[in-house]
């Protein structure tokens, strides 16, 4: 059942805010009243609800009108607007304007308390992301760790070598956040106040690799119109990023042993020696050891950056922490690209936490901009997750059993699609797993049949 709340309706025919009122109040809502624009903004002037209702047409300033103001004054407030002349292109002005849903009159019984609940839901998680986003920007400002145990653990390793000068390297898989913990390094360095440069070693073809590290001097080679500074010399006092270390060559790796042992270094084409007070992190998802005994990473190299090693664990190892960085980026990415945040359905959420996320936190927060794409504004629901999530969350077991515990969750379209999935499978038994047969037994396309068959992960003979 919905929370209890404050709600307010706002609309000049007297009949619509009674009709409402009992509605709303029947469900156990305070509900306030007010026949125009201008008496509505009065009353959110001098107190507060939790949602209101707005009419279209009403006399003096209009709903569209009254709706700019609110999204000025008293942003965080959803609202539902309310017309008997709706047309596609008022409610698509009126979503753009910042309003949650339009509702067009006759009011349904039904419409109106699935908008009241889905608004609330959206405001009640909008705020929880806000607070969420502030927490977690305060714990990391360079974006989001999480807070399972090996991530508290790696937290308290980052904090006691962070202000020394040590060279670290960082190994974990692709898409960890291992330039995440880079940064958090350089953040609680005395370094701070200084750049941080960041080089992917692997991004820079090896003939320019050196101009790009040490910078060059004017026709040093063919293209060298105009000195250029290097990494090093940029990150001066500073930390010098070097990402992907295990792509470097033997010959560059020389050169940047060089530079740890002496401090200093040349340009290409140069013969100054300059000063290098640079602090040097590294990072790899490759097997350094493994290199060396290959002949493709230097020994000596690898215990200089090697001082201390810091190894980011990959999302599949971090439950705890799935769903939280899922409604981090859920909240930072619906501000960045102007979209309504999505709820996830109590088993979409269960599907998250199972999936392997082979990409990791990288690919969660692809997943989540494109979740936010098609369904801004709407609760995800299982079966609207991609497919690789359907493998790891079936409704049907291997032996065509039907998973109860696992569909029914106080959720109404899990529950649905859980019935047409134990539907399909009895009948495709029944059918001897001819799945013609059964397209024909119970008229349906065999194309359509053959797409809900894969969606829930039921096999055919």
């Amino acid at each position: 059942m919905v929370e209890q709340k404050r709600l307010l309706i706002v609309d000049d025919e007297q009949g619509i805010r009674l009709s409402l009122r009992g509605i709303l109040e029947d469900e156990g809502h305070t509900v306030f009243e007010a026949a125009s624009a201008e008496e509505g903004l009065a009353f959110l002037e001098n107190d507060s609800v939790d949602l209101m209702f707005l009419d279209i047409w009403l006399p003096g300033m209009d709903g569209l009108a009254m709706l700019d103001v609110v999204r000025t004054r008293f942003a965080a407030l959803p609202v539902l607007m309310i017309s008997g002349h709706g047309t596609i292109e008022t409610a698509v002005t009126a979503i753009k304007k910042g309003a949650y849903d339009f509702i067009e009159k006759p009011l349904s019984l039904e419409k109106v308390l699935l908008a009241v609940e889905r608004a609330l839901e959206f405001h009640a998680l909008k705020q929880e992301n806000t607070e969420l986003r502030e927490r977690l920007a305060a714990e990391d400002p360079g974006g989001p760790m999480g807070a399972s145990p090996v991530m508290v653990s790696l937290r308290g390793q980052i904090a006691r070598v962070a202000p020394l000068d040590t060279s670290v390297l960082i190994t974990g898989e692709n898409g960890t956040g291992k330039e995440l913990v880079a940064r958090a390094l350089h953040q609680g360095s005395k370094r701070q106040d200084q750049p941080l440069v960041a080089l992917n070693c692997a991004a820079i073809p090896e003939e320019l690799i050196e101009s790009e590290l040490f910078g060059h001097e004017k026709g040093a080679f063919t293209g060298a119109d105009a000195p250029k500074t290097g990494k090093f010399e940029m990150a001066h006092k500073g930390t010098l990023f070097l990402d992907e270390i295990g792509d470097m060559s033997l010959k560059t790796q020389a050169k940047i042993l060089r530079i740890l042992q002496e401090k200093t270094f040349e340009r290409v084409g140069g013969s100054r020696s300059q000063h290098a007070d640079v602090r040097v992190i590294a990072a790899t998802n490759k097997d350094l050891p493994a290199a060396i005994q290959a002949g493709e990473f230097r020994e000596d190299l690898y215990y200089r950056l090697r001082v201390f090693p810091l190894q980011v664990p990959p999302l599949r190892e971090r439950d705890g922490d799935i769903l939280l960085l899922a409604d981090y980026f859920t909240a930072t990415l619906a501000q960045e690209l102007n979209l309504p945040p999505f709820l996830l359905a109590s088993q979409a959420r269960k599907a998250l936490v199972r999936y392997p996320w082979p990409g990791n936190v990288r690919e969660l927060k692809n997943f989540v901009e494109r979740m936010l794409i098609l369904y801004g504004g709407e609760t995800v629901t299982p079966d609207q997750l991609p497919q690789e999530f359907h493998e790891v969350m079936p409704l049907v077991d291997k032996e065509g059993a039907f998973l109860f515990e696992e569909a029914f969750d106080g959720d109404f379209k899990a529950a649905r699609s859980a019935f047409e999935a134990r539907f399909l499978a009895t009948k495709l038994q029944e059918c001897d797993g001819n799945i013609s047969r059964l397209a024909e037994s119970i008229g349906l396309e065999r194309s359509y049949l053959y797409k809900k068959l894969k969606l829930y992960n039921i096999q055919g003979a």
